[in-house]
């Protein structure tokens, strides 16, 4: 999908692996019910590691259309793996560039449906209530519902359309 056109969900996903497979899932559940879909592959972007130094050379082109086409989307759904308990560095960082970027990043997160689900070798709580805590401190809304699959325990088409359903019926919070 183009950067500069807008549709329904953006669907991210922080691993190129199982993640990605389960990204796809969601992609083809929302294109059944005729919902238009931009799938970024976070890994693809090769963003450099944020730390204050890089902030001075900048994240680079890549950065500026990944903000484009998280913009152009009313509602978010993020795929990630554990790590250590917690989010994906991939995800840590992409966030980190975007709230050091913009003038007001708030405003890409602020009252914006967000639905979080994982595909963990692990356990993978620990890293849909790390997403879940962070997306809300950067004032999102994210959904109730969210998708926890592994190895022993795969999602199910139906959690899948569910969660896709769910997300689709909601609009971005007009604030302020």
């Amino acid at each position: 999908m183009s950067t500069e056109q807008q549709c329904d969900l953006v669907v991210l996903t922080a691993s190129n692996g199982e993640n990605l497979k389960l990204a796809r899932r969601f992609v083809e559940a929302a294109a059944r019910t005729s919902a238009s879909t931009d799938l970024i592959d976070l890994t693809e972007l090769d963003l450099p590691l944020f730390t204050p130094r890089s902030k001075e050379a900048g994240p680079g082109a890549s950065l500026n259309a990944l903000r484009k086409r998280l913009h152009a989307a009313p509602r978010w759904l993020i795929c990630a793996p554990e790590y250590n308990g917690s989010i994906p560095p991939v995800l840590s960082n992409a966030i980190a560039w975007l709230s050091v970027t913009d003038d007001d990043f708030r405003a890409l997160f602020n009252g914006r449906p967000i639905a979080i689900a994982t595909h963990s070798g692990g356990g993978g709580m620990e890293a849909l209530i790390s997403m879940r805590i962070q997306l809300t401190h950067l004032g999102a809304e994210v959904i109730g519902r969210q998708l926890l699959s592994n190895g022993s325990r795969p999602a199910k088409d139906d959690s899948i359309e569910d969660l896709v359903h769910r997300l689709l019926q909601r609009n971005r919070l007009q604030l302020g």
